[in-house]
């Protein structure tokens, strides 16, 4: 199907996705019976999920609600405690490991999760009920592994309360993040205070007569930052940590990749916790014992970090910039440290799942392999997911086991001294992009070496784009200028589904297919492979480019084309190119000397002028991966002027680029080209 006819195709593909949620409970019942669990490590995984899953020594979970937990400043923090209780009745009075989660979102909406699923035969049910849902092969298949995540193991590690593992014997602490939820204060997003109050709340934890000294820490996203943070030089009584799509350099990840602000994800953000953050506690109403320091936190900051936004999107030049946008342009800013991890810190044993399209896919190989651990005390999982849908693919066939079985054995090995053959699995385990599950002993992949591929204006006869070029072992044999506008084809496209966090996945047509988005965009394709083809690691890609303006945006993304035509990214990167300085000391290169992560201060004092006419040089990261082309496959790279509504460059160099077409140029003597690690040569 040519990328017009695609196009075309998407209304009819949004009626598909309208009439499947109203059939959904119907086509799973119709599919057949649900998967048996399974996974790579086999009976093993059988017997991890037999034990999460099975009769627990506690029948019951008893909630203390809305506990107060002052800190060293005075300010109170609110927590939920959950605590098993027997089957007499009796919540068990021995002490027990513990668990702390701290979230942003409030404890309420964790609450109302956990109480739904605690209906008898509820969660069994829908569990069940997703588990039967097969949408592959249809033009909706997004849609289905978004559904998935429900079976993954998600609700439990990430949004609610894993009731089983508190019936295990464990007390879980679920506490608002201060300025958030039903927690004085305001919001002081991933910085020092707040870092403070974790470590303050795990020795609070570690210190109540229920515990036994020993804690660990659960919970994504956010929640999964706040525990990479709080494990770097670790408190003692902090055991270990489970952290789901984590971040850990925030403004590489999802804030400002490339100098392009994350325009879909952000506002998306800051709105749902501003707004959760005003909910009050109605029962304190009631009760009179209402907290009047907590209203008067939220009138004096209710609308947190949204002057920063503002003024990336609004200021006109960089002459005189306002503060919050100053502060985020300054590498030593309290904001800036605020949202930067040191996984080289990390003292104590953390298992990480990541998704390959996640807003913080970045991170999620960057820092395991940053962790100073042996593998085993560090656990890596990386799914084909989005940041709404963390485990999906999970549980059945060859995949690893839910979440939710992981985190318990995990916890089980390092607070109870449980060795249940942890040993045997991982310790780094992908679903390979093109191909299925596979356990490693390392990221990247032994056996492969970064190669050039060469970007070359010689049609490949494959794309229906604004020109359609060749990837290729050689030089391009002459000079060849191309040029590429802004344009809005890339609303369809898995670059806006993973900056929407996966939202917007459900339609195959852009997430899965990349034709739409090719329409207004430079492409070039190799030679299809003989045989199977492994790209494993992070990717470079270098182009010598010019400009009508004073600056100029770029998007790039790395496509795996099968031979009926459907181009599905596999990576994909960003860069304004006035933000092209590099900090060699932080950025790493391959043995031929190219770089193959390069790292951008993105900082006002590294701003590098463009001069209209005039070439400039760019090296964009590219986000590390693993892949398999499949034999009869090809190769492709994709080029925009810009990724809408992903990101925007910075307003001031917004405005500088003028949304001017840009050049490529390919010259033999100073030639583009993909540096990439595989493990054949490509092209």
């Amino acid at each position: 199907m040519a990328g017009r006819e695609v196009a075309q195709a998407i209304f009819q593909s949004g009626r598909v996705v309208t009439a499947a949620v109203l059939v959904v409970a119907a086509a799973g019942l119709a599919s057949g019976p649900a998967a048996s669990q399974q996974s790579p490590t086999g009976t093993l995984g059988e017997r991890w999920t037999a034990l999460h899953d099975g009769p627990q020594p506690y029948p019951d979970v008893h909630i203390d609600w809305d506990v107060p937990l002052r800190m060293s400043d005075g300010t109170v923090l609110k927590a939920n405690i959950y605590r098993p209780v027997g089957a007499d009745g009796v919540i068990e009075p021995k002490p027990m490991p513990t668990i702390v989660n701290l979230t942003p979102y409030t404890k309420l909406l964790t609450n109302l999760i956990d109480s739904a699923l605690a209906v008898p035969g509820l969660q069994a049910f829908a569990v069940d009920l997703v588990r039967r849902i097969n949408l592959s092969g249809t033009p909706i298949s997004g849609f289905g592994d978004l559904l998935h995540a429900l079976d993954g193991g998600t609700v439990q590690t990430v949004l609610g309360v894993d009731r089983n593992l508190i019936r295990s014997g464990y007390t879980q602490v679920v506490a608002d993040v201060r300025g958030t939820g039903f927690s004085q204060g305001t919001w002081n997003t991933l910085g020092a205070r707040e870092q403070q109050d974790t470590r303050e709340v795990i020795d609070w934890a570690a210190a109540q007569p229920w515990s036994n000294g020993k804690v660990a820490m659960s919970g994504g996203s956010y929640a999964g930052i706040n525990q990479l943070r709080a494990a770097e030089n670790a408190p003692a009584a902090l055991k270990a940590i489970f952290p789901v799509e984590p971040g850990s350099d925030l403004m590489r990840d999802v804030v400002a990749p490339g100098g392009g602000i994350g325009t879909t994800f952000l506002p998306l953000w800051l709105n749902n916790v501003n707004q959760l953050k005003v909910i009050p506690d109605v029962r304190s109403m009631f009760e009179g014992t209402f907290d009047w320091h907590w209203l008067e936190a939220r009138m004096a900051d209710p609308a947190t970090n949204y002057d920063l936004l503002a003024q990336s999107l609004l200021t006109p030049s960089l002459d005189d910039v306002p503060t919050a946008l100053a502060a985020a342009l300054d590498a030593a800013s309290e904001f800036r440290q605020g949202i930067l991890g040191h996984p080289e810190r990390i003292s104590v044993p953390t298992f990480v799942y990541g998704g390959w399209h996640d807003i913080f896919a970045n991170s999620a190989t960057k820092l395991y392999n940053a962790i100073p651990l042996p593998a085993g005390r560090k656990q890596l999982i990386v799914g084909d997911t989005y940041h709404a849908n963390p485990g999906a693919g999970t549980g059945h066939g060859d995949a690893p086991p839910r979440l939710d079985v992981l985190q318990r054995v995990w916890f089980d090995k390092w607070l109870k001294d449980i060795d249940n053959g942890l040993g045997e699995f991982g310790p780094v385990t992908l679903r390979e992009q093109g191909g299925g599950w596979i356990g490693l002993g390392q990221f990247p992949q032994p056996g492969v070496s970064h190669r050039r591929v060469y970007l070359t204006a010689a049609p490949s006869g494959t794309a229906d784009s604004v020109h359609d070029g060749s990837l290729s072992a050689d030089k391009p044999g002459e000079r060849v200028t191309l040029t590429v506008a802004p344009g809005i084809t890339t609303a369809c496209s898995r670059d806006a589904a993973q900056g929407s966090a996966g939202m917007t996945a459900a339609l195959d047509v852009c997430a899965k297919d990349s034709r739409v988005a090719e329409l207004n965009g430079l492409t070039f394709t190799s030679r299809e492979v003989s045989e199977p083809t492994t790209i494993s690691g992070p990717i470079n890609l270098h182009l010598e480019t010019i400009h009508d303006a004073a600056d100029g945006y770029w998007s790039v993304t790395v496509n795996d084309v099968a031979p009926d035509g459907v181009s599905t990214v596999i990576s994909t990167g960003q860069l304004t190119a006035s933000m092209r300085a590099i900090d060699e000391s932080k950025s790493s290169r391959s043995a031929n000397g190219d770089y193959t992560a390069p790292y951008n201060p993105i900082t006002l004092d590294s701003v590098q002028p463009v001069a209209a006419g005039q070439p400039v040089a760019l090296d964009i990261a590219m986000i590390p991966t693993q892949a398999l082309l499949r034999a009869g496959h090809r190769l492709r790279v994709d080029v925009f002027a810009g990724n809408s509504p992903k990101a925007l460059a910075f307003r001031p160099m917004l405005n500088n680029t003028g949304l001017k077409p840009q050049h490529l140029r390919l010259d033999p003597e100073a030639p583009s080209f993909l540096n990439i690690p595989t493990n054949r040569p490509l092209g």
